[in-house]
């Protein structure tokens, strides 16, 4: 009876120590029953009447029991069949010559940072490769061509729009970095999204002209949102770029400013050449394109919608797409309404 009082102590003591460290661990006997756990333990799913959920976690704590040392491992965890997959780090080791105690932490935003990371830089590895190589085989070619003024014409023009897209593409990955990390560098105000979107058509006027293509807004009510108003323009600004480069010559981008209960939604419409429903989950992805072709003819990136995307999030909003292939697509970005409250002041 002494033993097993002095047993559920040590747990209880061990357990006590993990709460304060707000720390998930469970302390086991010999049979793998519970002892005791800490809360986070509990929140987490890792046990359940007794016993641990997890039989990788029970073999980490035979192993522990086996090897008579510490031991970790990485392996994957859901509470239920309903529930998504966690990664967790997990260390086992004796606590005593009868108990285990299991520390538990979840990387699984970790993991996935990590790995955003990874593809981040193998992504801008392969797209910085394109112009950067044909800005050096340019640059040859124009040293050959010097004494030909009508070649020397042409690849300078080509020199030119190769150096255009690789400023863009870096300048758009160190917005999306930026946009990513939740930095709004901007004053975060009140914003009049109207004159916003009017900001936007203004800077896609020449792209749009050059094109061939219309753009029709026609401004409504003041509508007023909060947050940072140079990043809201680019989103803007993106979707309607997006919008005229996916759009054939003498074709038309409609704009429209609506309310939907406590949100206010930018509509970008145009009837080009629509996207596909197994892409339509995939375009605000880093560096996807619809049309890969289109892209390089127009000097896209494959970072525009990723941007919108990150800028909607960091404003409490999001972006939605509903689209049919040879018809066009509506880009819909939704942003919380703000409502100004008056300052009350007594008669």
């Amino acid at each position: 009876m002494v033993k097993s009082e002095k047993i559920k102590q040590v747990a209880s003591d061990a357990v006590a120590f993990l709460e304060v460290l707000d720390t998930a661990g469970v302390v086991l006997d010999a049979d793998n029953q519970v002892i005791d756990q800490s809360s986070l333990a509990i929140d987490m799913g890792l046990v359940e009447y007794g016993k641990l959920t997890s039989a990788d976690l029970v073999e980490l704590a035979d192993s522990a029991r086996t090897k008579r040392q510490s031991v970790k491992a990485e392996l994957s965890f859901s509470k239920n069949l309903r529930s998504a997959k966690l990664i967790l780090s997990a260390r086992a080791t004796m606590l005593s010559e009868v108990l285990v105690i299991v520390l538990v932490e979840d990387i699984t935003e970790a993991k996935r940072l990590e790995e955003t990371r990874k593809d981040f830089v193998e992504n801008i590895s392969h797209e910085l490769k394109t112009p950067i190589s044909a800005i050096s085989l340019l640059a040859e070619a124009l040293q050959v061509a010097v004494d030909d003024p009508e070649q020397l014409t042409k690849f300078a023009k080509n020199l030119q729009r190769e150096s255009k897209r690789l400023g863009s593409l870096v300048s758009k990955i160190i917005e999306l970095s930026r946009i990513q990390a939740g930095d709004l560098k901007g004053d975060i105000e009140v914003c009049d999204l109207s004159q916003l979107v009017i900001e936007a058509v203004d800077l896609n006027q020449f792209l749009a002209d050059s094109r061939g293509v219309k753009i029709s807004f026609d401004a409504s009510n003041e509508i007023n949102v909060l947050g940072d108003a140079s990043l809201l323009t680019m989103a803007i600004k993106n979707l309607i770029e997006n919008a005229v480069l996916y759009s054939e010559a003498n074709s038309q981008v409609g704009i429209g400013l609506i309310t939907d209960g406590e949100f206010a939604e930018i509509q970008v419409i145009d009837n080009g050449i629509g996207i596909s429903v197994d892409q339509q989950d995939r375009i605000f992805e880093r560096f996807y394109r619809v049309d890969p072709s289109r892209s390089r003819d127009t000097g896209g990136t494959g970072l525009g919608l990723s941007i919108v995307k990150h800028a909607a999030n960091n404003h409490g909003g999001e972006v939605t797409v509903f689209s049919r292939v040879g018809l066009g697509s509506t880009f819909t970005l939704r942003l919380p309404i703000h409502n100004e409250q008056p300052d009350e002041r007594p008669e």
